[in-house]
């Protein structure tokens, strides 16, 4: 059994331009964590997810340190939470995208999954089109039958 068998194709997917607000209510809406991002010839440029906001929103990881630096500053994270209206999906989405084509196999997609510590995949097509989604649930699922 390869992707192209089991992936999503009904995706829902957003523009690079909208606010992580409305974005964010996308998610919240459709009770999701990630979203595509594609442009105008739906090819995909990035990955919107609910850890990108957090990330913006909470203080980030100090990799020498390798601890959680924050400050418990409910002021500052209110106003964070309030810029994100002003703030464009494309400047806190996951530019770095891990794609699968439609012919893989589903222990590929699950080891692709595992390594990169994915949720999901993007699959897509040579030019980069976007033609479906894959989540872990989906291969398990797959996997077990």
């Amino acid at each position: 059994m390869k992707i192209g068998d089991i992936m999503t194709t009904e995706i829902k997917s957003i523009k690079p331009d909208i606010s992580v607000k409305e974005a964010a209510i996308i998610l919240f809406n459709s009770q999701i964590s990630g979203l595509p991002v594609v442009d105008k010839d739906n090819k995909l440029i990035g990955n919107f997810t609910e850890k990108d906001i957090l990330r913006y929103i909470l203080p980030s990881y100090v990799v020498s340190v390798g601890k959680f630096i924050y400050e418990d500053d409910s002021k500052a994270i209110t106003k964070k939470v309030e810029n994100l209206a002003n703030l464009k999906v494309s400047d806190i989405m996951s530019k770095e995208i891990i794609t699968i084509s439609a012919d893989i196999s589903l222990s590929e997609a699950a080891r692709i999954m595992l390594t990169k510590a994915k949720r999901r995949l993007c699959v897509v097509e040579k030019n980069g089109r976007l033609i479906g989604i894959v989540a872990r649930c989906d291969v398990l699922k797959a996997l077990m039958k």
